[in-house]
């Protein structure tokens, strides 16, 4: 009957290779997204109503004026002439919203995952060959 070390040994070898093997490309990948993503701030933005509908009426970082309507049900408890903080893409300024913009590299993460199971697997097998 085999010991734990050779039943282990195949298994921490596989699960080495499963993290590094995908792990690492992914994380290059999530790297080179996070580059090439724009960045976002923060204006200050008037809310203006023209017809049925109320909006936002801002300016960018070159001062170009910006309006964007929405409906009355998404603008509830906004009081036309008030002032909100509008975050907004810089390289895109149609995109914006009222609370911070929260980055999420999905493809980073699953990289930084499997790559660090590969490097715990890997540092379990030194470990089991010493025993």
């Amino acid at each position: 009957m085999p010991g734990p070390a050779e039943v282990l040994g195949p298994i921490l070898e596989l699960m080495t290779w499963v993290g590094f093997i995908p792990g690492i490309p992914l994380l290059i990948a999530g790297w080179m997204l996070a580059r090439r993503r724009c960045p976002w701030t923060v204006t200050t933005a008037e809310v203006v109503e023209a017809g049925g509908f109320k909006g936002f009426r801002w300016s960018d970082g070159d001062n170009t004026s910006h309006l964007s309507l929405l409906t009355a049900e998404e603008t509830k408890g906004l009081e036309t002439g008030s002032e909100v903080a509008l975050h907004y893409d810089v390289c895109h300024p149609g995109r914006w919203s009222l609370g911070p913009h929260r980055d999420d590299n999905t493809v980073m993460t699953i990289g930084w995952i499997l790559t660090a199971t590969g490097l715990v697997c890997t540092l379990a097998g030194f470990v089991l060959l010493m025993f």
